[in-house]
């Protein structure tokens, strides 16, 4: 598929990656020492929910719309709290609404010790990414293939961080560049922590790259999906999952908590649900 995501901004799958991505960059911050982001195909940034691609779909209105207006418990409020303050204004106060993405997203969540590293090939959205990103001494920006650099990112020289390979899926061979990717930064890192974002419109090629990833030797792989639908390879994403390395002991717990809520929350009809399984070691609860 091709996932232009100034279509899809603040949808289904949008809230359920950065609400994990703002959980897991709040755990590094639990330590003093600075840690780096790194993000392979970071976009631009920016979305602008009144634009023509956003208002053609409409699909924030199902995702980061419902989730502005939902009646959330304490407990939940607390764990979405640094993926909300972030993003800053919801819809049901004003617009036009900009939603925040993986970068923006990172850079208010980063301390004064903290780095990012964001890649972007595209040369419209790389120089966006810029705009949206404005001076800041935390933060480098690369203008290249984000699989071909983080050849040279991986282990940075903070030695703790995450890597998120979030790619658009305009190649049919995504899944495979994905996982050499991955298989080749954790041979070089292999305490880093790395979030791989998959949309589901297909069963049997995302079984399959779950199945080659647990042939690899990583120690600790933790998958999370969410549907919020029947899944139809005709019809509209209904299916989104991450990949998890190494992440925080605490992760799993939060997932057992944020899931069940996003999966009734988003719901479009009969088939909603979510999966939490360690593809490799154990799950933690």
């Amino acid at each position: 598929m091709n996932y232009r995501h100034a279509y899809h901004a603040g949808n289904f799958a949008d809230v359920f990656k950065h609400a994990l991505l703002a959980r897991m960059l709040d755990y590094l911050k639990r330590k003093e020492s600075g840690f780096r982001y790194i993000d392979t195909h970071a976009g631009p940034g920016l979305y602008d929910l009144s634009g023509n691609e956003a208002m053609r779909t409409g699909e924030w209105r199902d995702g980061i719309g419902r989730l502005a207006q939902a009646d959330l418990s304490k407990d939940v409020k607390d764990l979405l709290q640094p993926y909300l303050q972030a993003l800053g204004t919801p819809p049901r106060e004003g617009g036009p609404y900009v939603y925040a993405g993986s970068p923006c997203i990172a850079q208010k969540l980063l301390r004064k010790q903290d780095r990012m590293t964001l890649c972007e090939l595209h040369p419209d959205d790389s120089r966006a990414l810029e705009r949206n990103i404005g001076r800041d001494n935390r933060v480098r920006l690369l203008h290249e293939d984000g699989y071909r650099a983080l050849k040279g990112l991986a282990p940075p020289t903070e030695r703790r961080g995450l890597v998120l390979i979030d790619p658009p899926f305009e190649s049919r061979d995504e899944f495979a560049a994905m996982e050499a990717a991955l298989a080749m930064a954790w041979r070089k890192w292999p305490t880093g922590m790395f979030a791989l974002w998959y949309p589901v419109k297909e069963i049997r090629p995302v079984a399959q790259f779950i199945a080659r990833l647990k042939e690899r030797e990583i120690p600790r792989i933790l998958r999370l999906e969410l549907t919020v639908e029947l899944i139809r390879t005709d019809g509209p994403l209904a299916s989104t999952g991450l990949i998890l390395v190494n992440p925080p002991y605490v992760l799993e717990a939060e997932a057992r908590a944020l899931l069940p809520v996003f999966a009734k929350l988003f719901a479009r009809g009969p088939g909603a649900g979510y999966a939490i399984e360690a593809i490799t070691g154990e799950a933690t609860s």
